[in-house]
């Protein structure tokens, strides 16, 4: 059974790190079950084993961590439900690729229950939608902002780090960086899309859509 956790309040960002490469070891070890854990963080920026430093646009900003997960440079902060997911890559078929594809289907179902068709790219980790009410792009295609974000990190083939999902996040503090290193495209919420969704209704539907994507 996996264990689920929700943590009242804003985590500290390096608490949080702590707590996740713990409970990853105690499961690799055989000592713990897997865990998906909610939180909210302070704001805050972190860095990926991929960010390029000219991609921090304002480092006096918000404070700024090295993440050591994949991906580039992201944001953290209130309104924003980020899930930590401590799984056993190893048992569940040893495919990275596949699971990181299996995190963006569970965002993609998540979105789903709120009308909200969320979309893949290629070359682009993480959930899109699709803006035709914006100007289009200078190539005349449709704008797409990025509403999820995802970054893993594997230890003896047990995973930690996660997603995240902005639901009404102040979208401005993401112009301290270059989300993702794309600078083409924007960057959107739940609540931006005009729906009133709270944390405690996405916490539900990541909680109802986890079992039929992994088990």
């Amino acid at each position: 059974m996996v264990e689920w956790q929700i943590s009242d309040g804003l985590t500290p960002y390096p608490e949080a790190v702590e707590k996740m490469e713990r409970r990853a070891d105690a499961i690799a070890r055989g000592e713990a079950g897997e865990l998906i854990w909610l939180v909210e963080h302070p704001p805050l920026y972190t860095a990926g084993t991929s960010a390029r430093r000219s991609d921090l646009v304002d480092p006096d900003r918000f404070p700024v961590f090295e993440a050591r997960r994949g991906g580039q440079y992201t944001y953290h902060g209130p309104g924003q439900r980020v899930a930590y997911v401590m799984l056993d890559v190893g048992a569940r078929g040893r495919d990275v690729r596949a699971f990181v594809r299996a995190l963006e289907d569970w965002v993609i179902a998540t979105l789903a229950e709120f009308n909200v068709t969320g979309e893949r790219r290629q070359g682009r980790v993480g959930v899109w939608v699709q803006r035709p009410e914006k100007p289009p792009l200078p190539d005349g295609s449709v704008r797409e902002d990025k509403i999820a974000a995802i970054g893993i990190r594997l230890r003896k083939w047990v995973s930690f780090h996660g997603l995240s999902i902005n639901v009404e996040p102040d979208l401005d503090h993401y112009r301290g960086i270059v989300p993702c290193g794309i600078s083409q495209h924007g960057v959107t919420s739940l609540v931006d899309l005009g729906l009133p969704v709270t944390i405690a209704d996405v916490d539900l539907a990541l909680r109802a859509r986890f079992s039929e994507i992994f088990g």
